[in-house]
């Protein structure tokens, strides 16, 4: 190996051959300087933060679901508010695991998991008018089920007539792929678990009485959610 001292003083190295060395030294120093920028632009590259992370598990639990009858496309997570996504959270209640709590002064849904957890949806729920709160049980189960619009909707909503016989099942069904029907005491309350589309509903009260949660939160509880399942609805 020649050092500077030698090069220096050797005499019967030809100027090429110096300018050869100076320069293979130039392009180690540039490599490690340009080694040491890569890495750092690859650690800033990588370095997310929690809201991007959170936002990437959201996307995959509301990515789209092509193998149902009618193909559910994938939410657009960025239109809503991150509380609102499913997740697992401690919820202390003596009510059996199960049992499903609405929520709608939170616009939360929680499915009783026990030992003190519970799964929680973010929902939509009645406006004001059409709030209400008690106990009630899932009386029926229906996928793809036909909507036909109470005759109160009607009044209020003369554009519903047309719908009067019923609106077969399908994507543009005000109840999408899943419904749970709520019956008190024997009798249809005329109100429902649905599935939506709609992320921008999430969070409001926007319904005539019902409860709607995300189209891929919906098959989360609907398969869970066997007939005489209790539900209860607090206060708003």
């Amino acid at each position: 190996m020649i050092r500077d001292g030698e090069i220096a003083g050797a005499g019967e190295m030809d100027e090429a051959a110096l300018l050869g060395l100076r320069s293979e030294r130039l392009n180690r120093r540039s490599f490690l300087f340009g080694s040491a920028a890569s890495l750092g632009a690859l650690g800033l590259a990588g370095c997310a933060t929690t809201d991007d992370l959170v936002h990437r598990e959201a996307a995959k639990l509301y990515g789209p679901v092509p193998e149902k009858k009618f193909p559910i496309p994938a939410v657009d997570v960025s239109k809503i508010d991150p509380k609102y996504y499913r997740r697992t959270v401690r919820y202390d209640t003596r009510e059996a695991p199960g049992t499903i709590i609405i929520d709608a002064a939170n616009y939360y849904v929680y499915r009783v998991e026990g030992d003190g957890n519970a799964t929680r949806y973010g929902a939509n729920v009645p406006r004001k008018g059409f709030l209400w709160n008690g106990d009630a049980y899932v009386g029926r189960k229906a996928e793809w089920a036909t909507w036909t619009p109470p005759k109160e909707m009607i009044v209020r909503q003369p554009e519903a007539a047309k719908y009067a016989a019923g609106m077969p099942g399908g994507l543009d069904n005000p109840l999408g792929a899943r419904t749970l029907y709520l019956y008190q005491n024997g009798k249809y309350t005329v109100c429902t678990i649905y599935s939506t589309s709609d992320p921008e509903s999430i969070g409001r009260g926007v319904t005539s009485g019902c409860t709607g949660l995300l189209t891929q939160d919906m098959l989360d509880l609907y398969e869970r959610t066997p007939i005489k399942t209790k539900v209860i609805l607090l206060p708003a």
